[in-house]
């Protein structure tokens, strides 16, 4: 994990969710440590969460035997300090797959191999041994016939840009692009394979807290950033971060290829001027990411069909990592296998209403007292946040289980068999919900947006016989 510091005219930006599909959230498992469990414990532990992907540091052979018979997809790493033995002598390479990959898979699903972690910022200058070094792994493992079931990638630092806002000017360095970034994308594309990316908004914020806002960091709503380049608006710094990569990626010709945010966290902890640092921010990045990638995928204004898989940072706090406070602070557990905060792991878990409305056609607005939803006489002095019709069922729904959810309106009344209930649609149960949400944050400006899917009414709103309340 390198820590990316952004000049304060660097704004990055925020999200947009459209797709229906639902993705996985992985998991790192560092082991930079001297109090953790043993790894069968940890693999217990793991299960018992529903974590299905599981990204390593290294290729431990106890661990990757203890994830033996899990089913949990199990990314090894070729460290950085061996990746010019990888390099120049692909028997070295072989000895390592035929060690590391064959002789444990398919008990143990490995589908991924990371050859070093972040190697353009590694002191030891390595980046021109990096993409020798993938093709070696690659020639291994169809030698052993693994190439169809096992990737081969590397994971980037954000510090490979040379531009990064706003999002439509992303570049790489230069110096890195043609010699190194160039000859490895076109790799990945002839492998099959995808770009592993570790990018995180912590570091844009706490270096930046001045004009970034921290609900644009941590998911929340907000009014959002506008990309003047592209005319796309922006609700998540996540988000500006991906697609700058991805444009940094097109102005190469490699738009074809998937992304993979392989490191993305937030420290529970942190020394005075590590701003933001904290369990409740933590907490709201990680579960609000984690909710979007499970209920509605996570893709970005760029690339709104892209799928993009998830491994957050970390499992454990590590106590033996160097640096500022935080850098021992991102996990989501203590080494006692006590979570630091609760956040969901699968679908089942980070939907706080599991009851699908079914998709209406909109309707005009009806007469107070009919089925449909309307508003009525004026009252002055008073607003009340509604959903917007035209907003994309997908969107209404993502937005109504964060306020339901981490947004903590109170949304009783519009469970089966309570007085809000019906009409059972999608329109107004969010209105319900975001109504609650916009009272009980103080009726502030941005609290009635929700991504373009509510707004703000003086007349009070009525759906079916369920009158919106003045307050929370």
């Amino acid at each position: 994990m390198a820590s990316l510091k952004i000049p304060h005219f660097l704004l990055f930006a925020l999200i947009v969710a459209t797709s229906t599909s639902a993705g996985t959230i992985g998991i790192n498992y560092g082991r930079v440590a001297n109090n953790l469990p043993n790894p069968s414990t940890v693999v217990s532990l793991l299960k018992s969460h529903g974590i299905s992907r599981v990204k390593l540091y290294d290729a431990d052979p106890t661990v990757l035997r203890a994830l033996s018979g899990t089913g949990i997809r199990t990314t090894i790493t070729v460290p950085n300090e061996l990746l010019i033995s990888t390099a120049t002598k692909p028997s070295f390479a072989s000895a390592w797959v035929s060690r590391n990959v064959a002789s444990h898979y398919p008990d143990t699903l490995i589908d991924v191999v990371s050859v070093g972690n972040e190697v353009f910022v590694d002191p030891h200058n390595l980046s021109n041994y990096l993409v020798p070094a993938m093709s070696n792994i690659h020639q291994a493992l169809v030698d052993h016939r693994l190439d169809s079931a096992v990737k081969v990638s590397s994971p980037i630092a954000l510090s490979a840009l040379q531009s990064s806002y706003p999002p439509s000017s992303g570049s790489f360095k230069p110096d890195l692009a043609a010699s190194v970034i160039k000859p490895m994308l076109e790799f990945l594309r002839r492998t099959g394979s995808f770009l592993m990316v570790n990018a995180y908004p912590f570091f844009a914020y706490e270096a930046n807290s001045d004009v970034i806002s921290l609900d644009y960091a941590l998911f929340r709503p907000n009014p959002g950033v506008l990309d003047p380049g592209n005319g796309l608006r922006y609700y998540s710094l996540l988000d500006a971060q991906i697609d700058a990569v991805f444009a940094a990626m097109s102005a190469l010709k490699y738009d074809d290829l998937r992304l993979v945010v392989t490191e993305t966290g937030w420290p529970s902890k942190g020394d005075p001027k590590e701003t933001g640092a904290s369990v409740d921010n933590a907490a709201a990045y990680n579960g609000n990411l984690a909710r979007r990638v499970l209920v509605s995928d996570l893709n970005t204004p760029r690339k709104p069909q892209a799928d993009i898989d998830v491994y957050l940072f970390a499992l454990f706090n590590e106590n033996q990592k160097f640096g500022p406070t935080s850098e021992r602070n991102y996990g989501l557990f203590y080494p006692n296998e006590e979570a630091v905060y609760e956040i969901a792991f699968t679908a089942d878990g980070a939907t706080p209403r599991r009851k699908e409305v079914p998709q209406v056609k909109a309707v005009a607005p009806a007469a107070a007292g009919g089925g449909g939803g309307g508003v009525t006489t004026s009252s002055v002095g008073t607003t009340w946040c509604v959903a917007n019709g035209r907003a994309a069922r997908e969107k209404l729904q993502q937005a109504l289980d964060y306020a339901c959810g981490e947004g903590k309106a109170d949304c009783r009344a519009i469970q089966p068999g309570q007085a809000c209930f019906d009409p059972n649609t999608i329109e107004a149960h969010a209105s319900f919900a975001f109504n609650s949400y916009y009272h009980r944050n103080g009726r502030r400006v941005g609290t009635c947006d929700f991504q373009g899917a509510a707004y703000v009414v003086t007349q009070a709103p009525k759906f079916g016989k369920c009158e919106l309340p003045t307050g929370a």
